[in-house]
């Protein structure tokens, strides 16, 4: 294996401000002829700035969360799970195989993103080394000042890196410092716990170099204080959680798990006091069409989203700067529509439709699109196992041209949701109940859900037990598709639970028989649909409330059993018809999580390359 070289990798930042990723990419193997010096990058503002853009870059594309972090690696949970049908199986070599807990070493997108990671870490590594040398950052004024913040936006992006490897890989290969100075690369794996209690210090750090959103002036894409505490807080509650342990290979949590509940509850406390840099916004849908060309930045003017990750298009075609996302997941529009075909490689569990209220949760519709767009542009209501993300559309997007496949559209990573419930689900662990603030904390999150019809949101529990239930409910509402479930669940040591509990509500879902009496023996076995309407992307609600089904609205047609036979003039679309346990469930090519096994499958293999790259990394079992 060859050192990487620091060289290389700072003349690419200068240069382009990108770090191309070539096909013959080798795990911590760069090489270059350059000759631009460290002096050269880091005495100069500029160019440190440049530098630091290069370590942004590895956030995105085909490799970051363009699509493999936010679409393939997610989706284990009772929310989304890959598609599969046609030419895409659970085969341990596709990339759908990850939602049935079937990846080996040989699954394509491990190697991609595990050495996209390590690319950001040693870039990161060399810009934390390099900077605080610079003779810039040694002074009094507003260059020090910046390089000082280029300094903490290092350190975070270094622990964001770290976090992506950690959850999905458990113990790593890690370095603190750039590959030029470690004198034996063939690193074995670290103690998970190590490198997370030295990136909870690197976050401490970052946050007294960063400054707030509204001091900086940055765009969600660039990190700010609120970031940081976000990030902390999340990566301590991970700490404080259970993981599958290398040594015993059981779902462990450590005795002091409540020293990094007290880190999470404290940094989420500070960002509830500044809800001038980021608070709640009152229209969920708004939140997610920021994320979009056509509404970037206009519709979340209070800020919910604390960072998200840059996209930008070149020519449409920019694997490795921008991303997929409303090509590859979200609304489906077919060929010939007036938007841009996309498709869907997840697809929502029926199930979890039916987890939201079936009238006034806000989220339901903007979370999971029950309808297409056909080549005519009008909606056709989907199958019950066919609905797919909704946060993501294409619509919102401004790239039209049918062969298009980078939209633009960025990747959330944090907002400000994600803060009040962590806040409230550190503060129940270490009281023993929830306090009044950690009530109010889950009770804001669930008034923006059902603000128009406030009389049936839930009762907040007052016990331990019924408050960490209802913030486990609540997780699942508020961030299906955003990537948060599948860690969730695992931290809690709940995954097998919940895969198990999930298999059963999809078996009581598909009995259409008359001895069901179970909780969805009341939703039509099919649904019928009359003349098709247009689709004029207006709002989520609109669209909705415009859906030709024969019976009335989405929320009555679909929670009612409906007639038995199809009515004249009317076209029928399978609904619990349309879920066959053979299938769905008990096919090893299909089925839904149908290789997961408890305390071997909640951590990743490393792929082959990875293993043949370094002979002292240890495999996880799978």
């Amino acid at each position: 294996m060859k050192k990487m070289n620091f060289k290389s990798i700072a003349y690419l930042a200068i240069l382009s401000g990108t770090l191309m990723l070539g096909s013959c990419k080798k795990y911590l193997d760069v090489t270059s002829n350059s000759t631009v010096s460290a002096d050269a990058t880091f005495g100069s503002l500029n160019n440190s700035q440049m530098a630091l853009t290069g370590v942004y870059n590895e956030l995105a594309g085909d490799y970051g969360y363009g699509i493999r972090l936010s679409i393939y690696y997610p989706q284990w949970g009772e929310d989304f799970k890959s598609a599969t049908g046609g030419s895409g199986t659970n085969s341990d070599d596709d990339r759908r195989s990850m939602s049935a807990f079937n990846s080996t070493p040989v699954t394509k997108p491990l190697d991609q993103v595990f050495t996209q990671m390590y690319a950001g870490i040693e870039r990161a590594n060399i810009c934390i080394k390099y900077i605080p040398k610079s003779a810039l950052y040694a002074g009094n004024g507003s260059s020090a000042t910046t390089m000082k913040k280029l300094y903490g936006e290092a350190l975070t992006l270094r622990a964001l890196f770290a976090m992506e490897l950690i959850r999905n890989w458990g113990d790593i290969p890690f370095s603190f410092v750039p590959s030029e100075d470690v004198p034996d690369l063939y690193l074995k794996n670290m103690n998970r716990d190590d490198i997370y209690d030295h990136i909870l210090d690197d976050l401490k750090t970052a946050a007294t170099l960063v400054p707030w959103r509204t001091e900086s002036g940055d765009p969600v894409t660039r990190i700010n204080k609120a970031f940081i505490k976000t990030l902390r807080a999340r990566i301590a509650l991970a700490r404080g959680g259970y993981s599958l342990r290398t040594d015993s290979r059981k779902m462990e949590r450590r005795s002091d798990y409540k020293t990094f509940y007290q880190i999470a509850y404290d940094e989420c406390k500070d960002l509830m006091t500044h809800r001038e840099q980021n608070t709640i916004n009152p229209a969920y849908e708004d939140v997610f069409r920021s994320l979009h060309p056509l509404y970037r930045g206009a519709d979340d003017a209070y800020h919910e989203m604390i960072f998200a990750v840059g996209a930008g298009a070149a020519a449409n075609t920019n694997a490795q700067t921008d991303s997929k996302l409303g090509y590859a997941n979200g609304l489906v529009i077919d060929d010939g529509a007036s938007y841009g075909r996309s498709s869907t490689l997840n697809v929502a569990l029926p199930t979890y439709f039916y987890e939201f209220d079936s009238i006034a949760d806000s989220r339901r519709d903007v979370t999971i699109s029950s309808f297409k767009i056909n080549n005519a542009n009008k909606k056709l209501i989907l199958t019950a196992t066919t609905m797919t993300e909704g946060k993501f559309r294409r619509t919102w997007s401004t790239y039209t041209s049918s062969g298009a496949q980078y939209l633009d559209i960025r990747w959330p990573i944090a907002r400000f949701a994600d803060v009040l419930l962590m806040f409230a689900e550190a503060d129940n662990e270490l009281n023993g109940s929830p306090s009044g603030a950690a009530q109010s904390a889950l009770k804001e999150v669930r008034t923006r859900a059902y603000a128009t019809n406030l009389s049936r949101m839930p009762a907040v529990p007052t016990d331990y037990a019924g408050f960490f239930n209802a913030i486990v409910q609540e997780r699942l509402l508020e961030f299906g598709g955003e990537g948060i479930r599948r860690y969730d669940l695992v931290r809690w040591n709940l995954l097998a639970a919940k895969v198990a509990e999930t298999k059963a509500k999809l078996r009581s879902f598909a009995d259409t028989s008359a001895a069901n009496t179970g909780r969805y023996s009341k939703i039509p076995v099919n649904v019928y649909y009359t003349a098709v309407s247009n689709f004029s992307n207006g709002t989520i609600a609109s669209e909705m409330s415009t859906l030709s089904l024969y019976g009335g609205s989405v929320s009555s047609v679909l929670f009612t059993p409906g007639s038995a036979s199809t009515p004249t003039g009317t076209t029928k679309v399978a609904w619990r018809a349309a879920l066959v346990p053979s299938t769905y469930l008990d096919d090893p090519n299909y089925g839904y999580a149908y290789y997961f096994k408890e305390n071997l499958k909640e951590l990743l293999p490393f792929s082959n390359v990875a293993t043949s790259a370094n002979f002292n990394l240890a495999q996880n079992p799978y």
